[in-house]
């Protein structure tokens, strides 16, 4: 995810994500393709222009009849079952790329091993933030990158 200096991952529901930095998005599409599969939300799906190239996105939505897109599957419910059908088409890993609402189900089902956000040198003040819960989850280091002058890559392993 990529999150401003005050924590915020945009300033509304409908804001489009194009004030990250190309190099935020260079490195959400290398690592979104080495894992084949993006999971998102209906409302972050929704804010794109079209469907990801070369990647599969899993779409949790409310509505089960959206209409079939080339390398989109909608799904509802639970996480877990989405998780493990997944492993079952072959992919050995997934990025969670939002909003705040899949990722607060995907922490509370302890389904998140790792956290890898882009912090951008922007403030939003008032805006989403990584999560929409109340959450107090221990977490570890493991990588700093530096993307540009200003944006920085943080990878963190979430202790349950």
């Amino acid at each position: 995810m990529a999150i401003t200096v005050d924590g915020k991952i945009a300033k509304n529901e409908k804001h489009f994500p194009d004030w990250t930095s190309s190099e935020d998005k260079k490195y959400f599409y290398r690592m979104s393709k080495e894992c084949g599969v993006v999971i998102m939300g209906e409302k972050t799906f929704d804010t794109f222009s079209k469907p990801l190239k070369e990647r599969l996105s899993v779409v949790f939505t409310i509505n089960p009849d959206r209409p079939l897109q080339q390398n989109v599957k909608w799904v509802t419910g639970e996480p877990k079952p989405v998780v493990e059908e997944i492993e079952k088409m072959g992919f050995k890993s997934a990025i969670l790329g939002g909003g705040a609402g899949i990722n607060t189900l995907f922490l509370k089902n302890k389904l998140i091993d790792e956290i890898i956000l882009t912090m951008e040198p922007k403030i939003f003040g008032a805006g989403l933030s990584l999560f929409n819960e109340d959450f107090e989850v221990n977490l570890e280091l493991l990588n700093m990158e530096k993307l540009n002058g200003n944006s920085i890559a943080l990878r963190y392993k979430v202790n349950y």
